[in-house]
């Protein structure tokens, strides 16, 4: 199409290429937006879920762990569970960042900016 206009053929190659990354990216934030991820701690006691994005969505709490001589106890099972939930987010985000990345051909270690 642009044959006879020298390195401008590149640059409309290029131009599309920013345009599909640019809403393969945008694609990928909504789907990290409502891709839900749940922490855990207390064997489960204590769940935190999340959005891949790193939004506490919830908190669940085994009423078994009520005891208000083990409050501390039960505030160290909610922040273990929210870290927990914090870790998966990030390692999700990773995750979909670096195979979109790979899709769109981009060297290893030259992720995509979320």
């Amino acid at each position: 199409m642009l044959k006879g206009l020298g390195g401008l053929g590149d640059m409309a190659k290029m131009m599309k290429a920013a345009r599909e990354m640019q809403t393969k990216m945008v694609a990928l934030q909504e789907t990290l937006s409502t891709t839900i991820v749940v922490g855990e701690s207390g064997a489960g006691l204590v769940k935190a879920t999340a959005t891949a994005k790193g939004t506490l969505t919830a908190l669940d709490i085994d009423p078994s762990i009520f005891n208000a001589e083990e409050k501390e106890v039960v505030e160290d099972l909610i922040l273990a569970a929210i870290k927990d939930a914090q870790e998966k987010a990030t390692a999700k985000t990773e995750e979909e960042t670096r195979k979109l990345s790979e899709e769109m051909g981009l060297p290893a270690g030259m992720g995509l900016p979320i």
